[in-house]
């Protein structure tokens, strides 16, 4: 199972919560202080980016693969 992660950048303080949390190191701080992802395929879809966030600016989609 895929997954397709949306930063809301207004929500988004920098916090960096999200970031410490993510067991893939999806995540990371930009230079602007933002969240953004840095390596989106690494991403298992375990939620805990989200459910950290306490700006509620991270959402976590689990998307099924086609079949081919």
């Amino acid at each position: 199972m895929k997954s397709k992660l949306t930063i809301k950048m207004a929500r988004c303080k920098g916090c960096g919560i999200c970031v410490a949390f993510c067991p893939k190191q999806v995540l990371a701080v930009d230079a602007l202080g933002k969240v953004q992802v840095v390596q989106g395929e690494a991403c298992i879809a375990c939620g805990q980016c989200e459910l950290r966030c306490p700006d509620y600016a991270i959402f976590v989609d689990k998307v099924k693969e086609a079949q081919a």
